[in-house]
């Protein structure tokens, strides 16, 4: 497919600094079991979307590898951005635990931009798998039960 361009690597610059805008240590961390709870689901999605993938098929940016294959196993049965939604649970978690109105306003905006790169990544894989349109028909964006679309 075609290299990653500016826009995508925005995208990941994005997601990292807000990421680690909600999840860096501060003054003000409690261990709260719903916080540290929700990183731990967020963390264990997250291994468990890159056990699903092939080797060399996961890519941080929106475009895909060439002889990417369409994933559909594991997490990706039920919900077609495991790894997004394994980043917003693990950062919600954080946030939780280090409650702060800034880092609210970082954890949205941080959904805002996984979304935005959603969107994008399946245009891309539109194009690339003709079974794609079935496969968005049938599972759900982030969350199983959630949109489809």
């Amino acid at each position: 497919m075609t290299p990653a361009g500016g826009t995508s690597w925005l995208f990941v610059a994005a997601q990292i600094v807000l990421a680690v805008g909600v999840l860096v240590p501060g003054r003000s961390f409690g261990w709260q079991p719903a916080g540290l709870l929700l990183a731990a689901g967020g963390a264990g999605l997250g291994l468990w979307a890159v056990a699903a993938n092939r080797p060399g098929n996961f890519r941080i940016v929106p475009e895909l590898k060439p002889g990417a294959h369409l994933v559909q196993t594991g997490p990706y049965r039920w919900i077609r951005h495991p790894m997004y939604t394994a980043v917003l649970l693990l950062t919600l978690g954080g946030l939780l635990c280090q409650w702060a109105p800034l880092r609210l306003l970082a954890w949205l905006t941080l959904g805002t931009v996984l979304y935005a790169k959603s969107l994008r990544e399946e245009r891309l894989l539109a194009v690339q798998f003709p079974d794609y349109a079935a496969y968005r028909a049938r599972t759900h964006r982030f969350l199983p039960g959630g949109k489809h679309v």
